[in-house]
């Protein structure tokens, strides 16, 4: 996994060095929680629909919610939008990557079925 000490911070405002850090996120699960994503697509957007302030979106049936006629569906999809993210972090590359890994990790939480609420429970919002 590449440091983004060694990332120019020009770089990081580009599409490419964007959906790498969105990659390095999702290859920072712990392997027994990246083993159990199933059927699920991950995409960046750059920006969210309008009148939506959104830096991320879950779409899909949660992994706590599928029961035996779960198959033959689309994919749950997570969303990244770069743009609003940039936007409020771009100054700061260390913090744009860590707040894209924060929200790439908050809608995998949803995937399996943690809810906002106890995300912030967990203080994990």
């Amino acid at each position: 996994m590449t440091t983004l000490d060694a990332v120019a911070a020009d770089e990081l405002d580009s599409p490419d060095s964007f959906e790498r850090s969105v990659q390095e996120a999702l290859e920072s699960l712990p392997p027994d929680l990246s083993t159990r994503l199933s059927n699920l697509a991950l995409t960046v957007e750059s920006e969210p629909p309008p009148g939506e302030r959104l830096l991320g979106l879950y779409q899909g049936v949660p992994l706590t919610r599928r029961g035996a006629s779960y198959g033959g569906v689309l994919p749950d999809k997570i969303t990244i939008y770069r743009k609003p993210l940039e936007r409020l972090y771009g100054r700061d590359p260390a913090r744009l990557q860590a707040e894209i890994r924060r929200v790439v990790l908050h809608e995998i939480a949803h995937h399996f079925g943690i809810s906002d609420e106890r995300l912030v429970e967990l203080d994990r919002y």
